[in-house]
């Protein structure tokens, strides 16, 4: 099975650019969770409240992305 995208650029140039990066957005999201996971599992400078906050961060990323049909696959 193939599947083909077709965008009029310069028109469409952003759409494409979203089209082509995808990748890396669900790259950096995906770093930016595990950064935080680490700071809440591993670091032991850091107060509750900020434990409970990059939770929180974590908790919304993970909601927008189910909002979105996404997982980490």
């Amino acid at each position: 099975m193939k599947a083909k995208l077709e965008f009029n650029l310069p028109e469409e140039q952003i759409e494409f650019n979203l089209a082509v990066n995808g990748n890396k957005w669900s790259f950096v999201a995906w770093k930016i969770d595990q950064e935080l996971r680490s700071k809440i599992k591993y670091s032991e400078s850091i107060t509750e409240e900020q434990r409970d906050i990059y939770q929180e961060v974590r908790n919304l990323i993970n909601e927008y992305m189910i909002e979105q049909g996404l997982d980490w696959e």
